[in-house]
């Protein structure tokens, strides 16, 4: 049987996802506004404490959205060096918006105050100004990783200090809450505006929300039309993320102790090492001389896909469709693998 870790992306609705997106009551999201649509960005502002959210066909535009209301051309947006925004958004924010990116360095896996206050550059007519700082979390590529409430709150006082808003990518952040108690809406307040997926863990099949002050989402609208994102009967899928919030948020806990499972199950197989894992996803880093791309291609021969995040790393995503069965074996065909060198 196929085990899929490549991403929490893959999994497919369940049955009683399907029948919720069946009978959702639909309208013109366009013209006077989808009624399940509707309830959902209330209640995703409310969760996150704002006051106002936008469905979004995907993170990404998510991102591209608030990039868009935030920033300036002809300025410079400081995040993480491995951010979302930087690698996977097919430099979106200098096409859409006009803005590079300055990356940043923390000391430890992902951006911090510290770093950030070092990144700003001291104004003069040579450089650019900053506009926006964004953050992540979890942080994808740093293989899940949490950025603590009171490290994010260090980021927004850095921010504030230099008159910068604050855009968090929370593509993840239902896991980030889930991992450490923390709510929601706590780690909302850090920043203007913040992004949430429901195609990731949370099991649907499209969409994310952008969440904010009324003023911002009220122009985020015609951003997100200019952009491709005027949706019709745009319930059909709201109702999927409706279904996730009342039956998969409360599941995600499962997600990260099948995680931890696995990274203890694979961590020094063939010489290989875990970064130990905050939540969902799995990092393990290779010694040099061996081949993410053929170790993942040989996995795949036995029906268990991963994602060759470099050539030395590879990456696995535990999501709804993973049961602890399937963490045994994925565990044992990637061990027996790296034992043998193959």
């Amino acid at each position: 049987m196929r085990i899929d870790l490549r991403s929490d992306t893959v999994t497919r609705p369940t049955a009683a996802m399907r029948r919720a997106m069946a009978d959702a009551e639909v309208g013109d999201d366009v013209l006077d506004g989808d009624p399940t649509t509707k309830r959902l960005e209330a209640r995703v502002a409310g969760m996150l404490g704002k006051e106002a959210a936008l469905f979004m066909p995907s993170g990404t535009m998510g991102n591209q959205t608030a990039v868009r209301l935030l920033s300036k051309p002809g300025t410079e947006i400081l995040l993480d060096a491995n951010a979302h925004i930087v690698h996977y958004e097919l430099a979106g924010a200098a096409e859409l918006s006009g803005a590079q990116l300055r990356l940043v360095s923390g000391s430890g896996p992902v951006m911090d105050a510290a770093a950030l206050a070092a990144a700003i550059r001291t104004p003069s007519p040579h450089v650019p100004k900053p506009s926006l700082v964004c953050a992540e979390n979890t942080h994808n590529g740093a293989g899940g990783k949490i950025t603590p409430l009171a490290e994010l709150r260090a980021i927004r006082t850095t921010a504030e200090g230099h008159g910068i808003p604050l855009h968090l990518d929370g593509a993840r952040l239902w896991n980030a809450s889930a991992a450490t108690g923390t709510p929601l809406a706590d780690f909302a307040a850090c920043a203007d505006t913040v992004m949430v997926s429901f195609s990731k863990g949370l099991g649907c099949p499209v969409g994310g929300a952008l969440a904010g002050s009324k003023s911002a989402m009220a122009e985020g609208w015609f951003v997100r039309k200019r952009f491709g994102g005027g949706m019709r009967q745009s319930g059909i899928l709201t109702a999927a993320a409706m279904y996730a919030l009342d039956h998969h948020l409360a599941r995600l806990p499962e997600d990260h102790a099948r995680a931890k499972a696995f990274a203890n199950a694979v961590d020094g197989a063939g010489g290989s090492k875990v970064v130990p894992p905050d939540t969902n996803i799995v990092m393990l880093d290779l010694p040099a001389s061996r081949d993410a791309y053929e170790i993942v291609k040989a996995a795949a021969a036995h029906d268990v896909h991963f994602v060759p995040w470099s050539k030395t790393r590879i990456r696995a995503v535990f999501h709804l469709e993973i049961s602890d069965a399937d963490v045994k074996r994925s565990a044992e065909v990637l061990t027996g693998i790296l034992a043998k060198g193959g």
